[in-house]
C-alpha cells in the first residue's frame, strides 16, 4: 500500500491547549505522524511518497473562500495585533448574539470561524494544513488511478473542520476534499467511514444535503463526548441528503464486539448505496488507552477493523484523523493496513 507524507505537516508545532480549564500541550502533536511513519517502514508496508500540490481549488470546492483567508492570514493578523500567545477564541457569536457580520478585528474573527476554544492556532498552521489537504488528495488520486488502496499520512487532522469552521485540531476537512475530489473526477457515490472515537461533524455538515456522498460515523454518543452538539442517530440527512447519513453513536466503555456491529451496518449501508469509492476517516482513539477518548478497542481489534474493510470490495483511501495514545499510535494506524491488506 502507497503511503504519502510531507515534513511539512511538522510545520504546526502548537504550545497550547486548553483542556479541564488549563493550557496543556497539546494532545495533537507532530511526533504523531513520526510514530506511524516509523511503523509503515517498520512492517514493509510499502513505498511512502511525497505529495502533490494541488492549490486550493479543491479546497474552495468544500470550504468557504472567506473561512480559508482567514486560515491564510490568522497567525500574521494575531501577531500584528500584539498578541504574545497562540490565538485562541474567547468570545462567539452564541444564540443571543449576531453571526451576520464578521467583525474585522482578529479575536472577533476568531471567534466566528472557531467551534471550540481548545485549538489554537500557532505559526505554520495554514502550511501544515496545506500539506496535509495535498497528502489527501494525492492519496485518492493514486486510488482514482489504480484502484489500488492509499494511505494518506495527514496532520492536522480534517474531520471536525466544517465549511467555514475549525475546530478540534482541524482546519482543512481532508476526507471531504477526497469526496469531493473523486466525485469531480467523475465518482457517481463516494462513501465516507469515520471510525473516529469524535464524531465527523465537519464531513456530517459539508455533505448533510447530498446525495451523492453517504457519511457514516461511529462514535462516542455525543450527550457525553465531544463534539457534543452534532452527531446524534436521528440526524439522517436532509432534502436530498435524506438517508445518505448514518451516526452510530455509542456509551463510554464500548468494546469491539458491540462497536463491530455499527460497524458492519455501516458497510452494509455503504454496498447498499451503491458507493464506488471509500475514503476512511481513519482515527485510532477508539483504542482502549486513548487519553482524551472512551472505547475499549485493542491493537488487534485494529486488524480486524482493515480485514472487515476490505470486505467491502471497494477500492478505499484511509485518512488519517486522531488518535493520541502516542506510544501506540504507529501500531494501531498500520494495523488496520496491513489487515486490510491481509484480507483483500
Amino acid at each position: 500500500m502507497l503511503t504519502f507524507h510531507s515534513d511539512d505537516t511538522g510545520l504546526r508545532r502548537a504550545r497550547t491547549e486548553l483542556d479541564s480549564g488549563e493550557l496543556v500541550t497539546p494532545y495533537e502533536c507532530p511526533e504523531r505522524v513520526e510514530l506511524v511513519l516509523r511503523r509503515v517502514r517498520e512492517v514493509g508496508l510499502g513505498e511512502v511518497r511525497a505529495p502533490e500540490a494541488f492549490g486550493l481549488e479543491p479546497v474552495l470546492a468544500v470550504h468557504d473562500r472567506g473561512y480559508v483567508d482567514f486560515l491564510a492570514s490568522c497567525w500574521d493578523d494575531w501577531r500584528a495585533a500584539g498578541h504574545g500567545g497562540e490565538a485562541i477564541p474567547s468570545i462567539w457569536p452564541t444564540r443571543t448574539m449576531r453571526d451576520d457580520i464578521i467583525p474585522e478585528h482578529v479575536e472577533g474573527r476568531l471567534g466566528h470561524y472557531a467551534l471550540a476554544a481548545e485549538t489554537s492556532i500557532c505559526e505554520g498552521t495554514f502550511e501544515a494544513a496545506v500539506a496535509s489537504k495535498d497528502i489527501a488528495l494525492s492519496a485518492v488520486s493514486h486510488t482514482l488511478a489504480s484502484g489500488e488502496p492509499s494511505f494518506g499520512l495527514c496532520r492536522p487532522p480534517g474531520h471536525h473542520a466544517a465549511t467555514d469552521q475549525f475546530g478540534g485540531y482541524c482546519f482543512f476537512n481532508n476526507a471531504a476534499i477526497a469526496a469531493q475530489h473523486a466525485l469531480d473526477s467523475g465518482k457517481g457515490r463516494v462513501a465516507v467511514l469515520d471510525v473516529d472515537f469524535h464524531h465527523g461533524n465537519g464531513t456530517q455538515q459539508i455533505f448533510y444535503e447530498r446525495d451523492d456522498v453517504l457519511f457514516a460515523s461511529l462514535h462516542g454518543d455525543p450527550r457525553t463526548c465531544f463534539p457534543y452538539f452534532l452527531g446524534h442517530a436521528d440526524e439522517t440527512g436532509r432534502g436530498p441528503g435524506e438517508g445518505f447519513n448514518f451516526n452510530y453513536p455509542m456509551a463510554p466503555g464500548t468494546d469491539f464486539a458491540a462497536w463491530s456491529l455499527a460497524l458492519d451496518d455501516a458497510l452494509t449501508r455503504i454496498r447498499e448505496a451503491g458507493c464506488e469509492l471509500l475514503v476512511v476517516s481513519l482515527g485510532v482513539d477508539a483504542f482502549e488507552h486513548d487519553p482524551i477518548s472512551a472505547f475499549k478497542l485493542t491493537s488487534n481489534d485494529f486488524t480486524e477493523l482493515g480485514r472487515r474493510l476490505a470486505g467491502a470490495g471497494l477500492p478505499t483511501t484511509f485518512l488519517l484523523e486522531g488518535g493520541y495514545a502516542v506510544e501506540e499510535i504507529g501500531i494501531n494506524a498500520v494495523n488496520v493496513l496491513t489487515g486490510f491488506e491481509a484480507a483483500r
